[in-house]
């Protein structure tokens, strides 16, 4: 998010006069540095990925399974719903099982009742009854029989020991009905998979996954993905070096924390002077107006998205209805869940859209021919995608779009849960909607002159938004786990969390230097100074998501030091909030409701994306708690506290500029901003906090299978601590309800009015 005063350091101007560089030589350097490093641990991802066997073989060569059996299962997981029913390694919902945790635990008891009494029948309750020292003796016997990696790279086989194959055998019978027959207790659908085959082919890749996190990495004292997850019985524990390098990461961060407040506090501040009047705009332009017609999508999308969340939350105390209605058949908790996620980011980056639409006439003064035909074909270009991937994505769920689900339905990841062919032509929408601003903004770019002023940086963080959500095209669902991992989160942490942000902070910026509350030059800096502050650790911090992601272990040290530098800059923000309050202060309330969400977000950024994120960082706390509500905790304070609220800033920014003042609702508008973050708090401190650290305190204690077994998802406290979600959501869909109601009524004002015949250009604007 954008400071909007604090300067470059003197250490920082003193080395760029002393070696002739600008602000923007230091971004492109820092931009070339950290993506030099993430390409490069991505191609070590790529070599290093837990090999896939051509065939596992019990020790008399039968063949067990095959390398087109586990890519089949992978396809199939992916396209029913995929991270959005149980999740792999830790990354997807939390309500079915970890199936790579689930099936590793079965999988190392049965093998225990092979080597104890030859037989594969042998549940949690037995091992609980052998005394502590059998308990011991067997303990050992089966990570002797896991940990040693029996795979052969150059033959491509995997030999599993007599009693892994036996044990195998109880896994797929036990799955045979589990994925077939369904569960309440984890929300998965009766008949999920009905073909005996695919339920092979499914249970086969779980098994895969499995196989990749318990036997030990060549060359490494530890599996493909760190030991994750935790299991003591296959002798899955905490690397060393993860304790090592959260401690680092710890230091790191108090070090950087303490040499920012230095800077901070002795840096001289650009004057900020109060805007008190309208802006001489008093009517949009008619690309202008149209934009707006976003903003009434986006609140549409707002609405359901919150309902879904509503669904997809009660599933975790009636697994298979919503109040004794049996919605399960009609809407599955993966599909809940999806939409959930989806609507997030779709209601989110369309009022961003929609915010670019509308500034980038505003600042060039200038209004394009036929724009206005270009933002309503762009309007309904996004209207159709939205409906086509919703669809789609539940068609895919369902099972009704069989192979073509990837294309068509669901990819299985989350965030990109569209199918492949909504997602191009969202990208490419994308593309209009940049070319579209690219018009609007070409006479300001050709009197700026320089390539490197605020028109055309405003300009480059928009080409960012299509480029990096293109990452995503990097991947199919026959990808390596490791490597689709890898480019998914160049999509959630670079295209959401990262360059998106980038765009709003130019906006902010431009925004506020054309509004006089500080000078361009200001606005410029600060815009290139926060840029290079996020970048310079976020990007790097990427790999803080890929700690068990099949991974090398240096992955952990990089994303691990690197996000926590993120949280540096994150902290600026906290001491811009005292300051950004004073300014709305200043500005006599024209522009007090935007400006206020802006707050909101400054303060979110701090709390939830910086403390909330880096609590679940440092390697230790992650190894633990990977896959657990404790990250719904800093997701849901991020995502709409931080993200959600800066669109609706923009949004507000545009329309107190061109609302009517008999349809400007202060007073409604003030109560949605109080009972959105109210509901946000309640939410989190009655509801996830208590119950993601209970299930960590489990996952500690017996390990991440247990911690998200049916005995902890439906235990007392976790019903309880799901129940008390409740008045958190209500209130937070009061707040959403009045902030639609404002919007709506806004939006109703605009368009009763007259449109501007003239262009911006012709009228200039008067600061």
């Amino acid at each position: 998010m954008v400071n909007l005063s604090f300067n470059p350091t003197k250490a920082l101007q003193t080395a760029a006069r002393s070696r002739g560089w600008t602000l923007p030589a230091w971004l492109v350097f820092v931009c070339v540095v950290t993506f030099s490093v993430l390409l490069t641990a991505g191609a070590v991802i790529y070599k290093n990925a837990p090999p896939l066997p051509a065939t596992i073989v019990s020790p008399q060569q039968e063949v067990l399974l095959d390398r087109a059996t586990i890519q089949r299962g992978q396809e199939l997981y992916l396209a029913r719903g995929g991270q959005h029913i149980g999740s792999i390694w830790g990354h997807g919902s939390y309500l079915a099982p970890d199936w790579t945790a689930d099936v590793l635990h079965r999988w190392g008891l049965a093998t225990a009742g092979v080597l104890l009494n030859g037989h594969p029948e042998f549940e949690e309750a037995d091992w609980q009854a052998l005394s502590e020292a059998d308990r011991a003796q067997l303990q050992v016997q089966v990570q002797e029989q896991f940990k040693p990696n029996r795979y052969n790279p150059e033959t491509g086989v995997l030999v599993l020991t007599h009693a892994q194959s036996q044990g195998l055998q109880k896994v797929f019978r036990d799955y045979q009905n589990l994925l077939s027959q369904g569960s309440a207790a984890h929300s998965i659908p009766r008949h999920w998979f009905t073909d005996a085959e695919e339920i092979h082919a499914v249970t086969a890749f779980f098994v895969w996954t499995a196989w990749a996190a318990v036997a030990t990495r060549p060359l490494s004292p530890f599996s493909y993905t760190a030991n994750f997850p935790y299991d003591p019985l296959v002798g899955n524990q905490p690397p060393g070096q993860f304790v090592i390098w959260s401690i680092v990461s710890v230091v790191v961060l108090i070090a950087a924390i303490a040499l920012f407040l230095f800077v901070y506090l002795t840096q001289e501040e650009d004057a900020v002077q109060p805007v008190t009047e309208r802006p001489a705009i008093r009517l949009a332009t008619p690309s202008q107006k149209v934009a707006t017609l976003f903003f009434g999508v986006a609140m549409a999308l707002f609405l359901v998205q919150i309902l879904m969340g509503m669904v997809t939350a009660h599933y975790a105390v009636e697994g298979d209805g919503f109040y004794g209605i049996p919605i399960q058949q009609y809407l599955p908790y993966a599909a809940s869940r999806t939409w959930h996620l989806q609507l997030a980011v779709f209601w989110i980056a369309t009022c961003w859209l929609a915010a670019g639409l509308y500034f980038g006439p505003r600042f060039a003064h200038h209004e394009p021919k036929f724009q206005v035909w270009g933002n309503g074909s762009l309007l309904l270009a996004l209207t159709i995608v939205v409906i086509g991937s919703l669809v789609g994505t539940w068609a895919g769920i369902q099972g009704y779009l069989g192979s073509q689900s990837f294309w068509f339905g669901h990819q299985g990841y989350e965030y990109v849960e569209l199918g492949r062919l909504w997602q191009l032509l969202l990208i490419a929408g994308m593309v209009l909607w940049l070319w579209l601003m690219f018009r609007a903004l070409r006479p300001a770019l050709k009197a700026e002159g320089r390539k490197t002023g605020l028109n055309h940086f405003f300009l480059y963080s928009a080409i960012t938004i299509p480029l990096f959500y293109g990452a995503g095209l990097m991947y199919t669902n026959q990808t390596p786990l490791s490597v689709a991992e890898y480019w998914r989160w160049w999509v959630v942490h670079l295209w959401v969390e990262g360059f998106f942000e980038v765009f709003a902070t130019v906006a902010i910026a431009y925004l506020c230097s054309e509004l006089g509350f500080l000078k361009r030059s200001a606005a410029l800096r600060a815009s290139y100074l926060t840029t290079i502050l996020y970048l310079g650790s976020g990007v790097i911090g990427t790999l803080h998501h890929l700690y068990f992601a099949g991974t090398p272990v240096f992955i952990t040290a990089l994303g691990a030091v690197a996000s926590a530098l993120e949280v540096v800059p994150l902290t600026l923000i906290g001491f811009e909030v005292v300051k950004s309050l004073k300014l709305s202060q200043e500005a006599q309330g024209f522009y007090r409701l935007p400006l206020r969400f802006f707050i909101a977000t400054c303060f979110w950024n701090l709390v939830g994306a910086g403390v909330f994120g880096f609590l679940i960082n440092p390697p230790i706390v992650l190894y633990y708690s990977q896959g657990l509500n404790t990250t719904p905790i800093h997701a849901h304070a991020a995502l709409y506290g931080v993200y959600g609220s800066l669109a609706i800033a923009l949004m507000l920014f545009v329309l107190r500029e061109i609302t009517p003042e008999t349809a400007w609702d202060e007073t409604t508008l003030n109560r949605a901003f109080w009972w959105l973050n109210g509901g946000l708090v309640a939410m989190l401190g009655l509801g996830l906090i208590p119950n993601g650290f209970y299930q960590l305190v489990q996952s500690i204690n017996h390990g991440t299978w247990y911690a998200r077994s049916a005995a902890v998802i439906h235990s007392p406290w976790m019903q309880w601590t799901v129940w008390l979600r409740i008045p958190g959501d209500v209130i937070f869909a009061v707040g959403a309800g009045l902030l639609i109601y404002a919007v709506a009524r806004a939006l109703f004002g605009i368009w009763r009015e007259p449109t501007a015949t003239v262009s911006p250009a012709a009228q200039p604007l008067e600061n």
